[in-house]
């Protein structure tokens, strides 16, 4: 019974580090950036519904809408302000550019909100019983919502017309725009959108651990990171299944090894991913013009 308990946990740890890691591959797979200030647009949204319902009293509902609205505005802003500009660099230039807006973003929280943890009130409390195993509701709607926006994702990527255009940008920026595909508006999208996964996150990974801070993105964006190169950055199914992966082996090294292995070992796999299949599980082999 022990073994489930850790195993549900793992579950929505690993369903967390998926949300998070949609986000990445959103973006990778439009303009091939790792967009390290993701995690902390994650702390920014945390922030966000606090201050929204612990200081002003808004309700939940309509607090987790503005969360998810300024949060999609903010990663359009930051594409806008930041990445486009240097769309045609050196991938190095994108890559400090996004380092330099995740301090920049933690600095900001910091000065607003102070470099102190806040406490986040539980969205949804509770437990449910599943025979003799007492699981969390957060847990359940954590792996729900996760399972629900993957497919929901895949049928956009998939079905859509934007999907259809994300998926032209992604194979050639150029030969989309000659045919017709508005190439800002589908990079601002896939921004928007991966924003908003982020604001989910946030949200869930706060009811979850009820701790926030201005740091908290760092180490959660990295974790999502490793969970995003494990299935192979750039797929959803990918995505989901390295985050899953992530979180049990992480949760169940801290259970039964000892929690100060636990990022060692999540680290550790990423080495090995990379030396043995650097496409990850579900990634495919990409050849690149030189």
């Amino acid at each position: 019974m022990a073994f489930l308990s850790h195993l549900i946990y793992g579950l929505q740890l690993g369903a967390i580090y998926a949300l998070v890691a949609l986000g990445y591959s959103m973006v990778y797979g439009i303009i091939r950036l790792i967009n390290f200030a993701h995690g902390d647009i994650i702390m920014v949204a945390s922030f966000v519904v606090w201050y929204l319902i612990a200081r002003l009293n808004v309700p939940v509902w309509l607090s987790i809408l503005i969360c998810v609205a300024f949060t999609s505005l903010l990663g359009v802003a930051i594409e806008k302000l930041a990445y486009k500009p240097l769309r045609h660099s050196a991938r190095i230039s994108l890559l400090i550019t996004a380092i330099g807006i995740s301090f920049f973003l933690q600095n900001a929280a910091q000065l607003i909100f102070g470099a102190d943890p806040v406490m986040f009130e539980n969205l949804f409390p509770g437990n449910l019983s599943l025979g003799a195993l007492t699981v969390s509701r957060v847990s359940v709607i954590i792996i729900c919502v996760s399972i629900v926006l993957m497919i929901a994702l895949v049928l956009l990527v998939n079905k859509t017309r934007m999907g259809r255009a994300m998926r032209a940008v992604s194979e050639d920026e150029s030969t989309a725009a000659l045919m017709g595909i508005n190439v800002n508006t589908t990079i601002s999208f896939a921004f928007a959108l991966g924003s908003a996964l982020a604001a989910v996150a946030a949200i869930l990974y706060s009811c979850a651990y009820t701790q926030i801070s201005p740091t908290m993105g760092g180490m959660l964006g990295l974790k999502a990171f490793v969970a995003a190169v494990l299935g192979g950055i750039g797929s959803i199914p990918g995505a989901m299944l390295g985050g899953i992966l992530i979180g049990i082996c992480e949760t169940l090294t801290k259970a039964y090894i000892s929690s100060s292995f636990a990022d060692a070992i999540v680290f550790g796999i990423l080495i090995v991913v990379l030396i043995i299949r650097p496409s990850g599980l579900l990634g495919v082999k990409t050849k690149e013009k030189v």
